[in-house]
C-alpha cells in the first residue's frame, strides 16, 4: 500500500511496512508490482459529464430505449413467471437486505426462520430429507454434486454419466468442477429426448461414480423412465442425482420415489424470472449425506429459556473450516435469493403452485398444436409430455426463421439447422397469438 493511504482503516500500513515489504520481494516501489498498458491508466479523469438527476435520468432512459423490444419465448434454464409485488415488498424491507450473512442467529432469527421454511419447502418437494439454502445456480449445484459423488465414492469408479443433451453450459461448468476431483465427465445417448436407458445399461459399470438425468430435460421432455435410471445407477453403487426445477417438483413425481440421492437444479424459476445469469441452485440429498451437503443449512434447537431458535449449522465449507476438510468453497450467499423463492412458493401456496405448474403442461402443448397447423412447420419434435417449452422443425433453416422472427418481435432458441424452440409462460401468454401468427409468414 501507498505511504499517502497510511492510517486508513482499509490499508493501515506505514510508510516503514510498506517498505519493509517491497524490500521483501525485491521491488523499488509498489508501481513495480503492477503492469499495466498506458491505454488502461487511469489519467484522473473519468471523461463523464456531470448531470442533475433528472438529466441523468432521462439519458439513462434514452440508452435502455435503444434496445430491441422482443417477446421473449426462450426458456432452456432460465425462466419467466410473475412474481408477485409481495415479494419485492416484503424481500427489500431492510432486516432483510442488510442481514447479508447470517452468522448472529441473535440478530437473524426471522431470515434464519424464513431460510428453515425454505428448506421445508424443499424436503417436502423432492421428499428426500435435507435441503440447503446456498447455491449459486444450477450448473454449480450439478458440480457440487459430483464432487459429493467422488467424496462418497463406494466404487473405484471415475465417470460421472450425462446425458448427451445436456446444456453446454451446465456441462462445461460440471467438466470444471471435476477436473480437480480426479473425476471425467462422458455422455450416454438419449432418444427422442428421454435417456436411452437400453444404452445406458451397457455404458454403466463399476467404472461409474455418479449417473444424472433430468426432469424436465433441456429440450421440455418429460423424462419417463426414471425409476429404471436409478435403478442401474445403485445396481453399479453409483450415485443417482437427478436435475428439476422448483416449479416443475409441484406436479412431478417427487424424486425420492424414483430412486434420486441427489436432486439439482434452478430454483429462481420462483422468485427471480428470467433473471440471464442470476440465479439459485437447488440442492437436496438423503440424510446419509448430511454431513457432505455443501453451502449453508439452517437448524432448528432451543436457547437457553427453551424457546424455539435458528442458527447456521454443519458450516462445512472451507470459510469455516480447514480448508483440506471442507466439503466445498461455494462462498457465496444465495440466502436472499431462497427468501424470495420461499416467498413466492408461499404466496402461491400449495394448490397455486400445482395450478400454475399445470398451467405450464396445458398451454405448452396448446401452442405446440398451433405452430403444428403451420405449414412449414411441425410441433412437438418429440413425441412426449412436455413442461413449459418444446422444440418445432421448420422446413425453411431454423437460423433464417429465428432471424426473421427477431425482426418481427419475437426471441427464440435455434437449437438445430431445423429447429427451434419454444418457451410460454403466463408472462408471454398475451403475445402466442401474434407469435402463432409471425410463424404463418416467416415459416
Amino acid at each position: 500500500m501507498s505511504s499517502h493511504n497510511s492510517g486508513s482503516p482499509f490499508a493501515p500500513h506505514t510508510p516503514e511496512e510498506t517498505a519493509a515489504m517491497l524490500d521483501a520481494v525485491g521491488a523499488a516501489s509498489e508501481e513495480d508490482l503492477f503492469d499495466i498498458p498506458d491505454g488502461l491508466r487511469f489519467d484522473g479523469a473519468f471523461g463523464i459529464e456531470s448531470r442533475s438527476e433528472r438529466a441523468a435520468r432521462a439519458h439513462v432512459d434514452a440508452t435502455l430505449g435503444r434496445n430491441a423490444d422482443l417477446a421473449e419465448f426462450l426458456g432452456r434454464g432460465h425462466y419467466d413467471h410473475y412474481v408477485p409485488s409481495l415479494v419485492d415488498h416484503l424481500s427489500l424491507r431492510s432486516e432483510f437486505l442488510t442481514s447479508y450473512t447470517q452468522y448472529q442467529p441473535e440478530v437473524a432469527q426471522g431470515f434464519l426462520q424464513a431460510l428453515f421454511e425454505y428448506q421445508s419447502m424443499l424436503v417436502e418437494l423432492t421428499g428426500l430429507d435435507v435441503a440447503n439454502c446456498s447455491m449459486y445456480d444450477a450448473a454449480t449445484a450439478l458440480g457440487e454434486a459430483a464432487t459429493l459423488a467422488a467424496r462418497l465414492r463406494r466404487v473405484s469408479g471415475e465417470t460421472v454419466l450425462v446425458p448427451d443433451l445436456l446444456h453446454e453450459g451446465r456441462r462445461a461448468v460440471l467438466e470444471n468442477y471435476v477436473e480437480g476431483a480426479g473425476l471425467a465427465v462422458e455422455s450416454y445417448s438419449t432418444d427422442d429426448a428421454n435417456a436411452d436407458v437400453e444404452a445406458l445399461a451397457d455404458r454403466v459399470d463399476e467404472d461409474v461414480a455418479m449417473v444424472y438425468a433430468e426432469n424436465p430435460t433441456v429440450r421440455g421432455t418429460i423424462e419417463e423412465r426414471l425409476p429404471e435410471i436409478g435403478d442401474l445407477a445403485h445396481e453399479n453403487d453409483a450415485l443417482f442425482v437427478l436435475g428439476t426445477d422448483v416449479l416443475a417438483l409441484a406436479l412431478l413425481r417427487e424424486p425420492a420415489s424414483v430412486g434420486a440421492d441427489v436432486v439439482v437444479g434452478e430454483a429462481a424459476s420462483l422468485g427471480l424470472g428470467a433473471s440471464y445469469g442470476m440465479g439459485l441452485g437447488l440442492f437436496a440429498c438423503r440424510d446419509d449425506y448430511l454431513r457432505q451437503v455443501p453451502g449453508r443449512l439452517v437448524g432448528v434447537s432451543e436457547d437457553a429459556t427453551g424457546r424455539r431458535a435458528y442458527t447456521l449449522t454443519l458450516q462445512t465449507r472451507e470459510q469455516h473450516i480447514r480448508r483440506e476438510r471442507a466439503t466445498s468453497n461455494i462462498c457465496t450467499n444465495q440466502a436472499w435469493v431462497a427468501l424470495r423463492t420461499a416467498m413466492h412458493a408461499a404466496t402461491l401456496g400449495p394448490q397455486g403452485l400445482v395450478d400454475l405448474a399445470n398451467d405450464c403442461v396445458t398451454a405448452t402443448a396448446d401452442l405446440a398444436e398451433r405452430v403444428d397447423a403451420i405449414v412449414g412447420m411441425r410441433a412437438p419434435v418429440h413425441d412426449r409430455h412436455h413442461f413449459r417449452e418444446f422444440v418445432a422443425h421448420t422446413d425453411q433453416p431454423a437460423a433464417a426463421v429465428a432471424s426473421d422472427l427477431e425482426d418481427e418481435g419475437f426471441a427464440v432458441h435455434v437449437v438445430g439447422e431445423h429447429e427451434i424452440q419454444l418457451c410460454t409462460t403466463e408472462t408471454n401468454a398475451a403475445r402466442r397469438d401474434a407469435l402463432v401468427e409471425a410463424l404463418e409468414v416467416v415459416a
